[in-house]
């Protein structure tokens, strides 16, 4: 190897492994699944069954059982998907579920009741960090502060499932 061969392969060799520490350290990577305790008020993501991150949440303001009916304040239950971002929420951002899903609906119609709709994971808007952390408040959805869902707007994407537990 020649003088300057050898040089650029020492750059080379000590530059490479930082080429990638961006993507690993400076945000967790996309996840493939997005799992909701309602007892533990966790929303945790995973990618390939691992968690990369979880947040602290608040749901509708009654917040125990599935949700039957629309206006009941809780929080749907079962498996679900995300379908679209809203960057014009009014909670500053949101990622729109796949609610009522063919479950939901048959539920709701065999009782005779509507089941609802618009059910998000979202920002607080303007809404009082101080209470959110005091209470449950939407009127079904997953309320997380506004810095948290700037980064889960920006790793979850439409198609993502989420299952939403008890």
């Amino acid at each position: 190897m020649t003088k300057i061969s050898k040089r650029r392969f020492f750059l080379f060799s000590l530059l490479f492994p930082f080429a990638f520490f961006k993507t690993s350290w400076g945000h967790p990577s996309k996840p493939n699944l997005l799992v909701v305790w309602k007892k533990k008020r966790v929303l945790a993501l995973y990618r390939n069954s691992k968690i990369i991150k979880a947040y602290r949440i608040r749901l509708g303001f009654n917040p125990k059982g599935q949700k039957q009916k629309e206006g009941d304040g809780k929080t749907p239950e079962g498996k679900y998907y995300i379908t679209h971002k809203n960057p014009n929420s009014k909670f500053y951002l949101s990622l729109g579920i796949n609610f009522p899903n063919k479950f939901d609906k048959k539920r709701a119609l065999n009782k005779g009741l509507n089941p609802g709709s618009d059910i998000f994971i979202h920002g607080l808007g303007k809404k009082n960090v101080l209470l959110h952390y005091m209470f449950d408040w939407t009127e079904g959805c997953i309320a997380v502060t506004n810095k948290e869902i700037e980064e889960i707007y920006e790793l979850v994407e439409p198609g993502t499932v989420l299952y939403i537990y008890a």
